[in-house]
């Protein structure tokens, strides 16, 4: 019997390489895509080349996949990992002051939507596909690497809010209509305990450990996946404060 397959879309070296780890430990082989080729691959994964700034190298990605794989039963999109201030983002954002979100040019809104939410769009109609040449045995599940950006604006970050708001709402829609298949779509969110925004401390080991929870669970759970490193799963009132503290 051959192994069920994640893909994880954004191969990082924090979460993409922990959830790859995870799901390898557990049985799974781990397809990691990236712009780039990897300089020192690991040996546990295989790894498929895309751009998630051109939505339609999703398409080419999942039909390589299928071709030298099989059917992913798990989707991880993980964005295209950035590196600011030495700490990686798990999604594309171009920063600007915080008094001008707006100085962004249309092509870099275009590119950085491209990334975060148009491929998304894209991943998720080729999941589906996916899904239904599965047995109902298969996990079924689509994750996208989520945070607090969809409750508030983080000042100088506003290509990340907006791919993160916009996918989230794509999310849930999923969810919401594909339940009763029998699919799951989760929006995992990380962080502080107090319910702040998780920010650059991000923790690839916790995500690795919800993402692997979520694959097995059985039917479709919150769609908003709020968690906390150590301590899994919680539900912050629709009131607590995001931002994040000075």
């Amino acid at each position: 019997m051959s192994s069920p397959i994640v893909l994880i879309f954004g191969a990082g070296a924090n979460i993409g390489y922990n959830v790859a780890k995870e799901f390898v430990a557990s049985g799974y082989k781990a397809v990691l895509t990236s712009r780039k080729a990897p300089t020192e691959p690991d040996a546990s994964f295989s790894y498929v080349q895309g751009d998630l700034s051109d939505p339609k190298s999703v398409t080419d990605t999942f039909s390589q996949v299928r071709k030298q794989f099989g059917e992913p039963s798990v989707v991880v999109y993980n964005g295209n990992s950035k590196w600011h201030s030495n700490k990686e983002i798990a999604a594309a954002v171009s920063f600007t002051a915080k008094e001008d979100p707006f100085v962004v040019d249309l092509p870099t809104f275009e590119k950085d939507l491209n990334i975060n939410t148009t491929s998304t769009f894209v991943a998720i109609k080729e999941a589906l596909a996916s899904f239904a040449a599965l047995p109902e045995t298969a996990s079924r599940t689509f994750i996208y690497t989520g945070n607090a950006m969809n409750f508030l604006p983080f000042g100088g970050a506003m290509t990340l809010g907006a791919g993160k708001s916009a996918s989230a709402h794509m999310i849930a829609a999923a969810a919401a209509a594909y339940a009763p298949k029998g699919y799951k779509f989760y929006y995992p969110d990380e962080r502080q305990p107090d319910g702040r925004l998780g920010g650059r401390g991000i923790s690839g080991e916790a995500h690795a450990k919800i993402y692997k929870k979520l694959s097995e669970d059985k039917t479709q759970g919150p769609w908003l996946q709020t968690f906390v490193k150590g301590t899994g799963y919680v539900s912050f009132p629709a009131d607590t404060d995001v931002s994040v503290a000075h």
